[in-house]
């Protein structure tokens, strides 16, 4: 364990494992950022779809509830006088 040369490839393999274990938390990182800037995205233009089923919904109880007490007036003679 006295030789340069031992402690040289000892500091080689450091740095080597230093290197890959960089390299891979990076790519490990970019991968899940990524992933979550993709899933924001599809829970973005999900939300957005629901918000435009619910404004649909919306102005169809509006005309069933304007339906809905036209019909009353009708049958209990309200709109008569």
């Amino acid at each position: 364990m006295t030789e340069p040369q031992v402690w040289t490839l000892i500091g080689v393999f450091a740095a080597g494992m230093f290197g890959t274990m960089t390299l891979m938390s990076t790519m490990l990182l970019r991968s899940m950022q990524n992933g979550f800037e993709g899933m924001r995205a599809e829970f973005g233009s999900g939300i957005e779809s629901a918000r435009t089923d619910i404004r649909a919904l919306h102005g169809r109880i509006d005309h069933l509830d304007r339906d809905v007490n036209a019909i009353s007036r009708h049958l209990f003679g309200i709109d008569r006088g």
